[in-house]
């Protein structure tokens, strides 16, 4: 019996090793099929051939809406090419979602920070007039401007730049300074999810696992019964009352 036991166990840790193994080989193949000289919001050949789509097209809203409403929140505008958050203090309100639901899925996008700001990128998300805010629902990669802040002020952990917020803190800080471009790259494949930044892993956990249990059951989401309850929903690029920039926003469907 111990003979079996142990080689039940000795197979779910190869097991696991692998499907981790996998996921990060999924990535890397996944970041490898994006064209950083391609011109903003369009396709380059081979992110066509890979099966990319572009969400945004840098001259209109289409594929976009407010959160629990018609049309875009006045806060929301494009410009040069880019959707940019106008928000003002610290308001969580007015994220615009995208038209389309997604479940198994790779989403890319090039986001710039200006001094001091706030903001998140939000995946599985339910719009429904049950909730006021997409994070009530979603999981959120932070973004954040750090730099600005005095040292004894700085945000870490699970509230840091490229966090899963209040849940899983980044492994690194590949970003580049405030004000230029980052490129990141969220993968969800089943209940696996990788954050991407500038082609490093910041994050990377198995949503319903014991450890993401517990952080759940453990923190601020306590207060939010239906956080990460989802395993579809809309992606939200959120307003926290700071100026933003966003580009180059892609999707592929796996």
């Amino acid at each position: 019996m111990k003979r079996i036991i142990f080689i039940v166990l000795a197979f779910s840790a190869i097991f696991l090793l692998s499907s981790c193994g996998n996921e990060t080989d999924l990535a890397s193949q996944l970041w490898a099929e994006l064209d950083p000289s391609a011109a903003p919001n369009t396709l380059a050949a081979k992110e066509k051939n890979a099966g990319w789509q572009l969400l945004f097209d840098g001259q209109t809203p289409k594929g976009w809406h407010g959160y629990n409403m018609q049309g875009v929140p006045d806060v929301w505008r494009v410009e040069e090419g880019c959707w940019v958050v106008h928000g003002e203090g610290g308001g969580e309100e007015q994220d615009i979602i995208t038209d389309g639901i997604y479940r198994d899925f790779a989403f890319t996008v090039e986001y710039k920070l200006s001094a001091g700001s706030n903001s998140g990128i939000i995946f599985q998300v339910k719009e429904d007039t049950l909730y006021t805010f997409p994070y009530e629902t979603g999981p959120e990669i932070q973004l954040l401007d750090d730099s600005n802040r005095p040292p004894e002020r700085r945000i870490t952990g699970v509230q840091s730049h490229g966090a899963n917020y209040a849940m899983y803190a980044a492994k690194a800080q590949p970003f580049s300074p405030t004000g230029e471009w980052n490129r990141l790259l969220l993968v969800v494949k089943g209940n696996h999810v990788t954050h991407w930044i500038n082609g490093v892993e910041l994050v990377s956990y198995e949503k319903y696992s014991d450890e993401w249990q517990a952080l759940r059951d453990s923190g601020k989401w306590v207060d939010f019964p239906d956080y990460g309850k989802f395993d579809e929903g809309h992606i939200s690029l959120q307003n926290h009352g700071s100026q933003l920039w966003f580009r180059n926003i892609k999707i592929k469907q796996l």
